[in-house]
C-alpha cells in the first residue's frame, strides 16, 4: 500500500526575480531599516541591497497590485486582486501581518494611502464606482466609504498639511474629499482656462493647501484649494507615472525614462535621463520612485529595480531584473551547474545564477520564446518560439547555431535525448519532430499518433524511448529516433525514464483529484532521489507530494506566492532548489527545498514558513487509517438544524397574507383572553448534540439550556429562572469568568448570540449578522470582553466580538466541510484562539480585521471534541474521538494519552488539573501533565443518592458537559440528565428530561398533579407537577410511542407505539395490563370514554379508529371514512360519540360503540357536550388559524376544564391563548415563545391551575402556571399581542393622512412642473434671419435691449448672491422642529434645505445651507457638553443626517444613510453621544449612530408602516420609543441589537391600538404617547396603564417633555374656545392642564412644534406661523410667517421700496419688508392667487386668481379698486404698462387680454391676443408700452402689439425693441440659460437685472442661477445658489437690483438674496 500522507520534507521560498512594474505605480519604497520593499506576482519581498537577502510576506492569495508606506517606514500596506480581495497590514521587518481588512471592495484594489499619522488608510477599489475607503486599519473597521469616480482612479493621497482631507485623481479628473463623520464628501477639481481638462496620473500635497499633480501629457498641475492655478509645462515628455515627496522636495518619474528631482517650490533641481545610462535602453518608462535622502530608488515598466545616487547620478546600479510584460513560459535547467535558463513572450531569454541570484546573461530574439532546453553537455540552449520555429544558441557566449522552422505552430515542448544525440521538437501541430544534435540539427524522425497539442515530453534513460501528454489527456510512446508508435505496452515495462514532467501515468495519478476530469496541472517534475514530485497549477499552488503516488488525490503540501498560473516548475541539477515561473506575473521563484532531516532542525526557524504549509485540507477520503466514526459524532454530523421557515420570514409571510386580514378586519375579531401563562418548570436539558453547556454561576446556582430558553436553576428551592430572548433551538453556551453573565447561541437564518444577566435575566447584548444557519460554539476570553464564536454556515465563519458594544474585531470564513464542536480563546492573550472539529485542529491569531490560523500539526488530524488551554500561553489539550488526549504546545503535537474508551466529550481545566468526561460514563480527575489520573467517578444507578429528583435511565451515559464548582462536579449528560458527583462519591439526579427524539404523547391524570408523556426514546415517564417537579417512574418500550391517555379514575394508562400496537399499563407500576396489536401504521391518539371508561377509541395513522370494550378486552367497532391519517380524538360527556380531525382537515363524527359515521351540523356541534376538546378544527375554534396557516400548522389544541380559554400549539414553536368559543377568523390571542419548533401537544391539569406542553424536537416538558385574569402584578407579560393590529386607528385626520402619504420628491429626480410640450429651446434649430446684416452696417447702432433704470450712474454687474432673509418654516408635514437656543436667546427652525437660526434680538437669520436637499426633521442635544448642537436629516435617495454647532455653523459630522428616499426623525441620547434616525424607506429604518465617529451602532426594521417619531428616553442611551401609523414600540439597544416590545394594550377594557403621533416622558419608566384622536395614552414600561382621553379635541400632534421641571407641552388640532386651545402644558403625570390661546385667527389651530424655555413656550404650526407664548400672562408673540400651503406663484416687487408682495395657493397676497424682516400685511382673497404686480407709480396692485378673476387693490387703504372675471381657468400673469395706462392679464386659456385703466373700474376688455400655442407663463412691456412679449408653454416667445392684439412677425422690428422689463425664459438672448440636464426638468422664471447687465433664473431642480445678460451662446457659464425645495416659481429682482427675491413651489419659501456688486 502506498503511504498516501504528504511528504515530510517542504520547500522554503528563497528568491524572487522580478518586480512588478506594468500596470502598477508608486510600489517601491525604502523602509526605516534602509531595506527596499515592493512586490511581485503574490508576494510582498522586502530585500536588503547590502546583504543580498530577501524576506517575504505571503498573506495574500492572488495579484498584489497596490502598496503604501506607513509614515514610520515598518509597516506596509499592500492590496490584491481577487473577486473578494482584502488588504494586508504587515510588519517589513518580522514579515508578519498585523491587520486585514475585508469585505469591503470587489474586483480589486487600485491605490492606498496612509494618513500623517499613520492611524487611517484609505482605499480605492476597481469596482465600477471605484469606491473609495477609509479605514481605522489596526480595528480592521471602515470609518466611511464613498463612491470614488465613474472612471478609473489612478492615485490617492492625504493632504498630510490638513486633517481629514484627501486628493484622488484618475481618468479625465481630480477631486478634493473631506472627511466628516462617516461622509466622504467630493469636490470637483476646478480646471478653468488655466490647464487642459486630463487625466492626472499622480499627486503630492504640499502645505497651504497646495496640490501637484502628474498629468498625462508630461505637465504638472498645480493647484490651490480645488483650483488649478499654473502649470508647469514639459515637466516630462510623455505621462507622468510617479511622484514622491520627502523632505527635500519632490521626486517625479516618467514615460520618458527621466525622474526630475524639485525642491520644495516645485523649482526644478536636477534631471536624470535613465534612458542615456550604461544600462539604459530605448522605451525605459519609469513607473515608481523613491527619494530618501541621497539615494533614489526606480521602478520601471520592464522589471528593473535602478537605485541611484545623487551626487552620481550618472551611474546608477540595477540592483533588480526579471521579465518584461508578456507570458512566460519557457524554463530550463542547466545539467552540472545551478543556473536556469527562461525565456517569455517579451523575446528575451534569460540565464539566471542560483547561487548568486542574479541576472548573469541576456540576449534578445526575433520572436516570443514559448520553451526551452539544455543539451546534456550544457554546451546548447534550445529554444521553441512562438511561430513554430526553434532556435539553438551556445550557453557559452549566446550565439546562434541554427534556426530552423518545420512548423506552423508554437513550439510548446522540446528535450535532449539522455546521449545528447537527438533533440525532440514538440508543436501544436500534434506531432514531435526529432532531430539529430551531431548533424546540425537535421530532422531524423517525426511522431504523428497525437489529435491534439503536445504538452509533455519525456525520454527513456537508454534514449530508445519517448513519452508525450497531449491536450486530450493521451499519454503515448514512441521508439526513438524513428518515431515510430509503440502499441504493445508490454515492451514497456521495464523502461526506465530519464525526467518525469509528464502528467499523465500511473505514477502521478495522485496529482489528480478524486473525482474531477479538469486539466489544470501545467508542469511536474520528479526529484527521483528524495522520492518526490514538485507540480504547478493553474490557481497558482506549487505542491510537493510523494513519487510515485499512483492513487488518485494523494495528500499534499501546498505553496502560495505565484498568483495566477504557474507554467512551468523545475527541479535543480543537484535537486537543491525548485524553480518556478509564473506565466501572467513573469515572474521566477526560487524555492529551496528542506528535507525531513532538515526540517526537524528547523523547527525553531521563521514560523513565516507554515504559512503556506498545509496538509492539503483538500483530500481526506478513503484514508485507510481512519478509526470508525464514533456513531455518536456521526449522528451528531448529520444535523443541518435548517428550518422550513424561520420565525424571522413571519413578517414577510404575513405582509403577504395582508388581503386576508382586510377582509376579515371589518368583521369584529374575537378579543384575547384575559388570562394569562407564566412559563414555571421546564424538565429536560439537551445534552444530545451540544457540549459544555452547563455551569455553576457565581451564586451556586446553575446555568444551562433547552429548547429556546437559556435556564438558571436554583437547587435549594428547586426552581428555575428562565432566559426568554431567544426564538429558536439554543445550540451553545459559554459562561463569563465572572460567572455572572452567560452568552448563548441559537438556530436562524441569521442566527444570534445573546449575552445575558443570570441574575435578572436581561440581555445585555445580541450579536448578529455574521452567522447563518445557527452559532455551534461559544467562548469568553479570559477577561471577559471578547467573544468567540462558530457558525453553521457552510464556511464555519469564526468571529470575534467586543460583545458590549456589540462590534465584531475580527472574522475569517474557514474552508472546512466539516463540525466545528469548540472554540477556545486564549487566556493568556486575547487575540490568540483554536478551534476543533472533525478532523480539524487550528491555532489562530487575530490580525487587525482577520484571522490567521494554521494547522495542528500532527501527520493525520483526528477528529476533535474539546479542548481547554493549559498552564501557559503555548499549552494546549484536546480531546479525540478516540479517547485520546493530544497535548500540543504551541502547534505541534507533543504527546498523546489515553484517558477514555469512545470519544472524549467534554473536558475542564482546574487549578491544579484537568476533568475529563467521555461516552464511557467515566469523569476521570486528572493532574496538571496528564501524566495520573487521580480519580475516576462512574455514573451508575447504584451510586444515586436519596434525594434525587428522578431515576438514571441507564447506567455510565455519555457525558457531554462537566464543570466544577463548590466542592462538586456538574455533568450533563446525553440522555438529558444533570447530575452533580459529590467529590466522595454519592450523585444527586438534579433535572432530566426526555433524550434525543421527538416527543409528541402527553396525558394529566384526571385528579392528582401528574402526567405521562411517552416519546420516540422509547420510554414512557410520569412526572410530578407538585413543586417538587422530579420524574416519578419511567420505563422503557420496545418502540417509540405517540400519545398515551390516563383511564377516568386514573389508575390505568393506555400508550399508542409508533408500530400500530397499544398497551394499557398500570398507572402507578407502569407494568403491563394488556397489549394489542391491530394496526401497521403509528397510533396517533388514543381515549377513554368518560364516566366508568368503559370503551377506549385508538387512532391509527392509516385512517380507522378502533373501539375496544376495556373490560372484555375486545375491538367492539371500526370508525372507517375517513381519507388520511388520523390527528384528534374527543368523546363526549356521555361517552357515546367521537369527535375526529384528520391530516387533511376532515371534521368527522363516529357513534359509539359500533364506529357508524354521523353527519351533525356546524350548529349542533357546538350544543353537544363535549368530554374534553383537543381537536382543532370547527367554527367553535375557527379563529386559532393565523393568517399564514399555509405554512404553519395548528398540530395540538386543548380547552380549559372551565371551557373559558382554548390553549394551542404549533409548528412554529408558539403557545397560544385564545377566548373560547373561538369563532370568527383570526382571533386575537396571547403567544408565549419557549419551545423551539414544533409544539406537538398542550394539555391543562385538572384543576386548570397548570398548562403541560411537549414539544417535540426540542424534547422538553414544560409547566407554564395559569394566572386568572385579576392576578397581575406590574411584572413583564411574557406574551406578545396579536399580530393584526384592528383597521379603525382612531379616526381620519387630514394633516395625518397626508404626512403619512407625502411623497417627498428629491430635487436631483424632480420633473417640470408646468404641463409644457414641444421643443425646449436649446435643441430647438434656428431659422438662419433672411436679412443677416453685412457686417458694416449703415443702419441705426442697435436699440438697447432693455431700458436702464439707473440711468447716470455708472453700470456694475452683480458678482454673487448671499442669502440674507428666508420667510417660511415648513410646518405642514414637519414636526418637532422649532426649538429654543442659548437660554432662549435665538431659535433654530428650518424650511426647504436651510437650517435657520433667529435671534430674537436683532431680528437677524444666520443659515446652514450644507444639505443638498429637503431638511424633514431636526432636533437640538440637551446635554451641556454639546451646547448648541444640531442634527438634521433631509430627503434622498441615500440621504444624509447632519450634525452641526448652530452658532457658527460649523459640520460636526456627516452620516450617510441607508434610509432610502429620507430621514424623518431624529433624538440624541441622554448623553449626548448618540443619535437615532428614522428612515421613510418602506422598512423605516430605524438606526443608531455614535455621530462624532460616524460609527453605525446599530441598525433594524422598524415598523411596516410609516414611523412618525422615535425619540431617546431623557435619562437613557439606550431605550428609545418610536411612533407612528397604529404602532408604538418600545426599545432597547443591546450591544449592536435593537430590541423591541410592542406596546400592550389589553390590559385597559376597550383600548385599541391608534395611530400614535408623539412621546413624551415621566419618572419611572412612564412614557406619554399623543393619538390621532386626541387621546394621551401612558404606558408604563410597555403596557398602557391609563388613557388621558380627549388632551385635545383633534389629533395630539406634538409632546415636549422639559428635562429641568419635567412638565409637558403638548400640541394638537383643536377649535379656540373659552377653556381650551391647542397649546396645553401639563404637570409631570398628565394629570392637571394648563390650556393656551394662539390668537392667530384661525378657525382650527393646528400645532406641529412645543419647545419650552424659561417662561416661554415656543409653538410652530401648520399655518407656518412660529409664535412665542408667555406662560404667566398667555402673550403670544408672533415670530415667523410663512405661506401655508404653496406653491407661491406671485412675486411682485415695489418700483422703488426694498418691499415686496407675495400671492399664494393658500388665498393669501402678504407683503413682506425686507429691511424690517417681516410680514407688514397680509389680505386674505378667499381664492388661491396666482400673480400680483405693483402699478409703476407703487399706488395700485393687480393680484390674478386661478379661478380666472382678477381684482385690483389700492396700495393705501387696500380697498378693491375693480375686479373681473373674463377668464374661467388661472390668470398665469399681469402685468400694467409702463405708463400705467393698460393691464394685460394672461391666463391658462392661451389668450392675453388688454384692459384701459383710464376708463375707470368697470375693467372692460379692449382687446386680445389671438393664436397663441399653448397657455402663457410670462409677459412683458416694451419701454415705449406700444409691444409685449409672451413667453408661452410651447417654449415659444411670441411679440404683440399694444392694445391691437396684432403680432408682429417681422423679426427686423422685434430685434429693434427695447423692453421696460425681461421675464421670459425663452428667446434667442437667453438661449444660454438652458442647462444640459433638463430632460424632465425646466427653467421655470428668470428676471432681468435693471442695470441690464444680468439674469438670474429659477428651475425645477430648485437652483437659483446668476448670468450675464444677454447670454446667446449655449450652455453659458453661471453662479449657482442652492436653499430652495424643487421647483422655483417665480423670481425678481427689487429695485436699484439690490435683492433678489425667489419663491417657492414645494417649499412654500420666499429667499431674499443681497446682490453683491462688481467693484468700479
Amino acid at each position: 500500500m502506498a503511504d498516501r500522507t504528504a511528504p515530510n520534507c517542504h520547500l522554503r521560498l528563497e528568491w524572487v526575480y522580478g518586480y512588478r512594474g506594468h500596470q502598477c505605480r508608486n510600489n517601491l519604497y525604502y523602509t526605516a531599516a534602509k531595506e527596499i520593499v515592493y512586490f511581485v506576482a503574490g508576494v510582498g519581498v522586502v530585500y536588503n541591497t547590502r546583504e543580498h537577502k530577501q524576506k517575504f510576506y505571503l498573506g495574500h492569495n492572488d495579484d498584489i497590485i497596490s502598496l503604501a508606506l506607513h509614515p514610520e517606514r515598518v509597516l506596509v500596506a499592500t492590496g490584491q486582486v481577487g473577486k473578494e480581495p482584502y488588504i494586508c497590514v504587515w510588519d517589513s521587518y518580522t514579515v508578519q501581518t498585523v491587520s486585514i481588512l475585508k469585505d469591503t471592495h470587489t474586483h480589486g484594489i487600485a491605490c492606498l494611502a496612509f494618513d500623517l499619522d499613520g492611524q487611517c488608510l484609505v482605499s480605492v477599489g476597481l469596482d465600477s464606482k471605484n469606491t473609495i475607503c477609509v479605514w481605522d486599519w489596526r480595528r480592521g473597521k471602515v470609518l466611511a466609504a464613498a463612491p470614488g469616480h465613474t472612471d478609473r482612479i489612478f492615485d490617492i493621497s492625504w493632504d498630510l498639511y490638513q486633517p481629514s482631507k484627501l486628493v484622488s485623481c484618475g481618468v479625465k479628473h481630480i477631486k478634493f474629499w473631506s472627511l466628516c463623520g462617516n461622509a466622504l464628501t467630493p469636490k470637483r477639481g476646478v480646471f478653468g482656462k488655466t490647464g487642459d481638462l486630463q487625466t492626472i496620473l499622480c499627486l503630492a500635497c504640499a502645505r497651504d493647501e497646495v496640490t501637484y499633480s502628474g498629468a498625462l501629457n508630461g505637465d504638472i498641475y498645480v493647484w490651490k484649494g480645488i483650483n488649478l492655478i499654473r502649470t508647469v509645462q514639459g515637466a516630462h515628455g510623455s505621462g507622468i507615472f510617479s511622484m514622491n515627496a520627502c523632505e527635500e522636495g519632490f521626486a517625479t518619474g516618467g514615460r520618458d525614462g527621466c525622474v526630475r528631482l524639485w525642491d520644495l517650490n516645485f523649482k526644478p533641481i536636477t534631471v536624470i535621463d535613465l534612458r542615456e545610462t550604461d544600462q539604459g535602453y530605448k522605451g525605459l518608462s519609469v513607473r515608481s520612485v523613491c527619494w530618501r535622502g541621497d539615494h533614489i530608488l526606480v521602478g520601471t515598466q520592464d522589471s528593473e529595480i535602478f537605485e541611484v545616487v545623487v551626487h552620481d547620478r550618472t551611474k546608477p546600479f540595477l540592483i533588480m531584473q526579471g521579465h518584461c510584460e508578456g507570458e512566460l513560459w519557457a524554463l530550463a535547467v542547466h545539467p552540472t551547474k545551478p543556473l536556469a535558463m527562461t525565456g517569455s513572450d517579451d523575446r528575451s531569454v534569460r540565464i539566471w545564477s542560483l547561487i548568486d541570484h542574479a541576472l548573469i546573461a541576456r540576449c534578445n530574439m526575433e520572436e516570443p520564446i514559448r520553451c526551452a532546453a539544455v543539451s546534456t553537455d550544457g554546451i546548447h540552449l534550445a529554444l521553441g518560439m512562438k511561430d513554430g520555429s526553434f532556435t539553438v544558441l551556445r550557453v557559452r557566449d549566446m550565439t546562434e547555431v541554427v534556426h530552423i522552422k518545420d512548423r506552423k505552430e508554437a513550439i510548446h515542448e522540446l528535450k535532449y535525448s539522455p546521449d545528447g544525440a537527438h533533440l525532440a521538437v514538440g508543436s501544436n501541430d500534434n506531432s514531435v519532430d526529432i532531430y539529430g544534435v551531431v548533424q546540425r540539427y537535421k530532422k531524423v524522425g517525426e511522431c504523428i499518433g497525437s489529435t491534439s497539442f503536445i504538452t509533455h515530453m519525456d525520454w527513456s534513460t537508454d534514449s530508445k524511448y519517448l513519452q508525450t501528454n497531449d491536450g486530450n489527456r493521451k499519454r503515448l510512446f514512441y521508439r526513438m529516433p524513428s518515431g515510430k508508435e509503440v502499441t504493445n505496452r508490454e515492451e514497456l515495462k521495464l523502461v526506465q525514464w530519464s525526467s518525469w514532467t509528464c502528467v499523465l501515468g500511473p505514477e502521478v495519478n495522485g496529482i489528480w483529484p478524486k473525482y474531477s476530469e479538469i486539466n489544470d496541472i501545467n508542469s511536474v517534475d520528479a526529484n527521483f532521489n528524495n522520492q518526490v514530485l514538485v507540480t504547478a497549477d493553474d490557481y497558482g499552488l506549487v505542491k510537493l507530494l510523494r513519487y510515485p503516488c499512483v492513487r488518485k488525490g494523494a495528500k499534499f503540501k501546498k505553496y502560495l506566492g505565484h498568483s495566477a498560473h504557474i507554467t512551468n516548475a523545475r527541479w535543480s541539477h543537484d535537486y537543491q532548489w525548485v524553480i518556478t515561473i509564473g506565466g501572467a506575473d513573469h515572474s521566477v521563484f526560487q524555492w529551496k527545498f528542506v528535507t525531513d532531516r532538515k526540517s526537524k532542525e528547523a523547527l525553531h526557524i521563521a514560523p513565516q514558513e507554515t504559512l503556506g504549509d498545509s496538509n492539503s485540507e483538500e483530500s481526506d477520503s478513503d484514508q485507510s487509517d481512519v478509526p470508525e466514526m464514533d456513531s455518536e459524532i456521526e449522528q451528531e454530523t448529520h444535523l443541518t438544524y435548517r428550518r422550513q421557515i424561520y420565525k424571522e420570514d413571519l413578517p414577510q409571510l404575513k405582509e403577504l397574507s395582508k388581503e386576508k386580514h382586510r377582509a376579515v378586519a371589518m368583521k369584529k375579531r374575537e378579543r384575547a383572553p384575559g388570562s394569562g401563562l407564566k412559563l414555571h418548570f421546564i424538565h429536560g436539558y439537551r445534552g444530545y448534540d451540544c457540549r459544555n453547556n452547563l455551569f455553576y454561576t457565581q451564586t451556586g446556582e446553575m446555568v444551562y439550556h433547552v429548547a429556546a430558553v437559556g435556564v438558571v436553576y436554583n437547587r435549594q428551592q428547586n426552581t428555575q429562572r428562565f432566559y426568554m430572548g431567544h426564538d429558536d433551538d439554543i445550540l451553545c453556551l459559554a459562561i463569563h469568568p465572572l460567572k455572572d453573565y452567560v452568552a448563548t447561541g441559537q438556530v436562524g437564518r441569521d442566527s444570534s448570540i445573546h449575552v445575558w444577566d443570570t441574575e435578572v435575566m436581561t440581555p445585555l447584548s445580541v450579536l448578529k449578522g455574521f452567522h447563518q444557519l445557527g452559532v455551534c460554539a461559544l467562548d469568553f476570553s479570559a477577561d471577559g470582553k471578547r467573544l468567540a464564536s462558530v457558525g453553521l454556515d457552510d464556511n464555519h465563519t469564526i468571529v470575534l466580538w467586543d460583545w458590549r458594544k456589540g462590534e465584531k474585531l475580527s472574522a475569517i470564513r474557514l474552508v472546512h466541510k466539516d463540525k466545528i464542536f469548540v472554540i477556545k480563546v486564549n487566556p493568556y492573550c486575547p487575540d490568540k484562539l483554536i478551534t476543533a472539529g472533525i478532523k480539524h485542529m487550528k491555532f489562530w491569531h487575530k490580525t487587525g480585521g482577520g484571522l490567521i490560523g494554521r494547522k495542528g500539526n500532527m501527520g493525520k488530524t483526528e477528529t476533535m471534541m474539546c479542548a481547554v488551554y493549559g498552564w501557559t500561553e503555548e499549552m494546549v489539550f484536546s480531546g479525540t474521538c478516540t479517547g485520546d488526549i493530544c497535548i500540543w504546545r504551541d502547534m505541534f503535537l507533543v504527546k498523546t494519552v489515553k484517558a477514555h474508551d469512545g470519544p472524549v466529550f467534554s473536558m475542564h481545566a482546574l487549578e491544579k488539573g484537568f476533568v475529563t468526561g467521555g461516552k464511557d460514563g467515566i469523569v476521570a480527575l486528572w493532574d496538571n501533565t496528564f501524566e495520573r489520573c487521580l480519580k475516576t467517578y462512574a455514573i451508575k444507578r447504584a451510586v444515586l443518592a436519596p434525594g434525587s429528583k428522578g431515576l438514571l435511565l441507564e447506567d455510565n451515559p455519555s457525558i457531554r458537559a462537566i464543570s466544577l464548582g463548590h466542592g462538586y462536579i456538574l455533568v450533563g449528560t446525553k440522555n438529558g440528565e444533570i447530575l452533580e458527583v459529590d467529590k466522595s462519591g454519592p450523585i444527586t439526579l438534579l433535572v432530566q428530561g426526555h433524550m434525543e427524539g421527538e416527543v409528541w404523547g402527553l396525558a394529566t391524570h384526571p385528579h392528582l398533579p401528574l402526567c405521562a408523556t411517552v416519546s420516540d426514546d422509547k420510554t414512557l415517564r410520569i412526572w410530578d407537577l407538585s413543586p417538587s417537579h422530579c420524574m416519578l417512574a419511567v420505563r422503557k418500550l420496545k418502540k417509540g410511542g405517540r400519545c398515551c391517555c390516563f383511564s377516568p379514575e386514573g389508575k390505568a394508562l393506555a400508550v399508542g407505539l409508533n408500530d400500530g400496537s397499544f398497551l394499557i399499563v398500570n398507572a402507578d407500576t407502569l407494568e403491563d395490563l394488556v397489549s394489542f396489536h391491530h394496526r401497521k401504521d403509528i397510533i396517533s391518539d388514543i381515549r377513554f370514554s368518560p364516566g366508568a371508561g368503559k370503551y377506549l377509541a385508538v387512532a391509527s395513522g392509516d385512517s380507522f379508529v378502533d373501539i375496544y370494550n376495556v373490560m372484555s378486552s375486545k375491538r367492539v367497532g371500526v370508525c372507517k371514512g375517513s381519507l388520511i391519517y388520523i390527528t384528534h380524538l374527543d368523546w363526549d360527556k356521555r361517552g357515546k360519540l367521537l369527535q375526529v380531525n384528520t391530516g387533511a382537515k376532515e371534521q368527522l363524527f363516529f357513534e359509539a360503540p359500533r364506529g357508524k359515521k354521523q353527519t351533525i351540523p356546524a350548529t349542533e356541534v357546538e350544543k353537544i357536550d363535549w368530554s374534553t376538546w383537543t381537536c382543532v378544527l370547527g367554527t367553535s375554534c375557527e379563529g386559532i388559524w393565523p393568517v399564514v396557516s399555509e405554512v404553519t400548522e395548528v398540530t395540538a389544541a386543548c380547552l380549559s376544564n372551565d371551557r373559558k380559554v382554548l390553549a394551542t400549539g404549533d409548528d412554529l414553536g408558539y403557545v397560544k391563548l385564545f377566548r373560547y368559543p373561538v369563532k370568527g377568523k383570526y382571533a386575537k390571542f396571547k403567544r408565549y415563545v419557549a419551545h423551539s419548533t414544533h409544539v406537538t401537544n398542550v394539555r391543562w391539569t385538572h384543576d386548570d391551575g397548570l398548562l403541560v406542553t411537549v414539544g417535540g424536537g426540542d424534547t422538553c416538558l414544560m409547566i407554564w402556571t395559569h394566572e386568572a385574569e385579576g392576578h397581575r402584578e406590574a411584572r413583564h407579560c411574557d406574551s406578545e399581542e396579536s399580530d393584526i393590529e384592528s383597521e379603525d386607528d382612531g379616526g381620519y385626520d387630514s394633516d395625518v393622512t397626508r404626512e403619512n402619504e407625502i411623497n417627498y420628491t428629491i430635487k436631483a429626480l424632480s420633473t417640470n412642473m408646468r404641463p409644457m410640450t414641444g421643443v425646449k429651446p436649446h435643441l430647438q434649430l434656428k431659422e438662419p434671419s433672411v436679412d443677416e446684416r453685412p457686417p458694416v452696417s449703415r443702419a441705426l447702432p442697435q436699440p438697447e435691449k432693455l431700458q436702464t433704470n439707473n440711468v447716470g450712474k455708472k453700470k456694475r454687474p452683480i458678482e454673487d448672491l448671499v442669502l440674507d432673509l428666508v420667510f417660511g418654516y415648513r410646518g405642514n408635514d414637519c414636526r418637532n422642529n422649532v426649538h429654543y437656543l442659548n437660554e432662549g436667546a435665538d431659535i433654530i427652525y428650518h424650511t426647504a434645505s436651510v437650517g435657520i437660526v433667529l435671534n430674537l434680538t436683532t431680528a437677524c437669520q444666520s443659515f446652514y445651507i450644507e444639505h443638498s436637499d429637503d431638511i424633514l426633521c431636526l432636533t437640538i442635544n440637551q446635554h451641556p457638553k454639546f451646547p448648541n448642537v444640531v442634527a438634521t436629516g433631509q430627503v434622498a435617495t441615500s440621504p444624509s443626517i447632519h450634525v452641526w454647532d448652530a452658532m457658527n455653523k460649523q459640520t460636526l459630522s456627516v452620516l450617510r444613510c441607508f434610509h432610502s428616499r429620507g430621514v424623518c426623525s431624529v433624538s440624541f441620547s441622554a448623553t449626548g453621544k448618540l443619535l437615532l434616525s428614522v428612515g421613510l424607506d418602506p422598512e423605516h429604518t430605524i438606526t443608531i449612530w455614535k455621530w462624532q465617529e460616524g460609527a453605525n451602532v446599530a441598525s433594524r426594521s422598524g415598523h411596516i408602516q410609516r414611523i412618525f417619531v422615535a425619540e431617546f428616553r431623557p435619562d437613557s442611551d439606550t431605550q428609545f420609543v418610536s411612533v407612528g401609523v397604529k404602532h408604538v414600540r418600545f426599545w432597547t439597544l443591546a450591544g449592536r441589537a435593537l430590541l423591541s416590545k410592542k406596546g400592550m394594550m389589553s390590559n385597559i377594557e376597550d383600548a385599541r391600538m391608534q395611530t400614535m403621533l408623539s412621546v413624551a416622558f415621566g419618572a419611572n419608566n412612564l412614557t406619554f404617547t399623543g393619538t390621532i384622536s386626541g387621546d394621551v395614552c401612558v404606558w408604563k414600561e410597555h403596557i398602557l396603564v391609563r388613557v388621558v382621553a380627549k388632551a385635545h379635541t383633534g389629533p395630539v400632534f406634538t409632546m415636549y417633555t422639559t428635562l429641568r421641571d419635567g412638565l409637558i407641552v403638548t400640541g394638537g388640532k383643536e377649535r379656540p374656545s373659552k377653556e381650551g386651545g391647542a397649546l396645553k402644558l401639563w404637570d409631570q403625570e398628565l394629570k392637571r392642564c394648563r390650556a393656551f390661546r394662539l390668537e392667530t385667527g384661525q378657525i382650527i389651530d393646528c400645532v406641529r412644534s412645543v419647545c419650552r424655555g424659561k417662561g416661554k413656550i415656543l409653538v410652530g404650526t401648520r399655518n407656518a406661523e412660529i409664535i412665542e407664548v408667555g406662560e404667566k400672562n398667555a402673550a403670544c408673540n408672533i415670530l415667523v410667517n410663512g405661506h401655508m400651503d404653496g406653491p407661491i406663484w406671485g412675486v411682485g416687487t415695489h418700483p422703488t421700496r426694498d418691499v415686496f408682495l407675495s400671492a399664494a395657493e393658500d388665498g393669501t397676497v402678504r407683503l413682506w419688508d425686507i429691511p424690517e424682516k417681516k410680514m407688514l400685511n397680509k389680505v386674505n382673497l378667499g381664492h388661491p392667487a396666482r400673480t400680483v404686480a405693483y402699478s409703476p407709480e407703487g399706488d395700485m396692485v393687480a393680484i390674478g386668481m386661478k379661478n380666472g378673476e382678477f381684482i385690483i387693490l389700492l396700495v393705501t387703504s387696500l380697498k378693491i379698486w375693480g375686479k373681473k372675471r373674463d377668464r374661467r381657468s388661472p390668470i398665469q400673469d399681469i402685468r400694467f404698462s409702463p405708463d400705467s395706462r393698460y393691464l394685460a392679464v394672461g391666463s391658462s386659456e392661451s389668450a392675453v387680454d388688454f384692459y384701459d385703466l383710464t376708463l375707470g373700474p368697470q375693467l372692460n376688455r379692449i382687446n386680445c391676443c389671438r393664436d397663441i400655442p399653448s397657455f402663457v407663463m410670462q409677459m412683458d412691456f416694451s419701454a415705449d408700452s406700444c409691444y409685449v412679449q409672451i413667453s408661452t408653454g410651447a417654449y415659444k416667445r411670441l411679440v404683440y402689439e399694444v392694445p391691437s392684439g396684432k403680432q408682429a412677425t417681422e423679426q427686423a422690428v422685434i430685434d429693434r425693441i427695447t423692453w421696460a422689463t425681461w421675464t421670459s425664459v425663452l428667446g434667442d438672448e437667453v438661449v444660454g440659460i438652458w442647462s444640459r440636464n433638463t430632460d424632465k426638468a425646466d427653467v421655470t422664471c428668470a428676471c432681468v437685472s435693471h442695470s441690464g447687465l444680468n439674469i438670474v433664473t429659477g428651475d425645477d431642480f430648485g437652483m437659483v442661477k446668476l448670468f450675464d445678460f444677454p447670454c446667446p451662446e449655449k450652455f453659458a457659464k453661471h453662479k449657482r445658489f442652492l436653499g430652495h425645495s424643487a421647483h422655483l416659481t417665480n423670481i425678481r429682482f427689487t429695485s436699484g437690483d439690490r435683492f433678489v427675491i425667489s419663491a417657492g413651489g414645494d417649499d412654500r419659501s420666499l429667499f431674499v438674496w443681497r446682490c453683491v456688486h462688481a467693484p468700479h
